[in-house]
């Protein structure tokens, strides 16, 4: 059962002109898969737009506050405050899990705990915002969110394998790094999967964990192990 979007407009600090907006931004595809009446669209569309705010107004902030930064290191720092994982994060920060519309099957496997899934919540709500609010509150939410904790949030993201293997492609292909379950096997209870990364259709690495989260952390370890040997 979903969360009253009234407590999320407390959070997020201003109430919505349009509340169908705020409320597309958590429509799952796979619900509208199993409620074929159902007239809303999925958030797809509204996380394409606001994955494109978030990167320019990130991109802009910090092009002016550090002006001194090469093309590169302001690279590498944007794709550590973007990265699925920071959003994920951040989604969780505002319970957007308890605001999804889910199928009963990605509700039984954790899809309101999905890193993934919080995170394209999070794009969408962004592209909500805008729509409804325009450009300078989304600003004002991003500022609060990210870009006031950007240091702390970029630091915690050094250590990350995937945004390491994630800067490595950017740098030398200009392309972003792919993650496929290849297998997933077990009861419920000690369930395991296999990840690879691929870049294009080469297979860089494969990991196992005991969620897609950690299975992907070790595709990309071994897949950086793989370049740099």
């Amino acid at each position: 059962m979903q969360s009253n979007l009234v407590d999320l407009q407390k959070k997020i600090g201003f109430n919505f002109r349009n509340e169908s907006l705020l409320k597309n931004a958590f429509i799952h595809r796979s619900y509208l898969n199993e409620h074929k009446n159902f007239k809303d669209d999925s958030n797809e569309r509204l996380e394409f737009l606001g994955d494109s705010i978030l990167s320019l107004v990130v991109s802009a902030y910090l092009f002016n506050k550090l002006p001194k930064y090469p093309e590169g290191k302001l690279t590498q720092l944007r794709a550590a405050l973007v990265r699925t994982e920071t959003l994920g994060k951040l989604a969780s920060q505002l319970s957007l899990g308890n605001y999804l519309y889910l199928s009963k099957g990605e509700e039984e496997s954790g899809g309101r705990t999905s890193i993934s899934i919080l995170a394209n919540s999070f794009e969408a709500l962004i592209g909500a915002i805008y729509l409804d609010q325009g450009l300078e509150k989304t600003q004002d939410f991003l500022n609060k969110m990210i870009l006031q904790k950007w240091q702390i949030l970029a630091k915690s993201a050094v250590s990350d394998n995937k945004s390491k293997l994630q800067e490595l492609t950017q740098r030398e292909s200009h392309q972003s790094p792919v993650y496929q379950l290849l297998k997933s096997w077990g009861p419920d209870h000690a369930r395991r999967f296999e990840i690879g990364v691929y870049l294009g259709e080469k297979l860089l690495g494969k990991g196992l964990g005991k969620n897609k989260q950690e299975a992907a952390q070790n595709a990309a370890k071994d897949a950086l192990s793989r370049l740099k040997g």
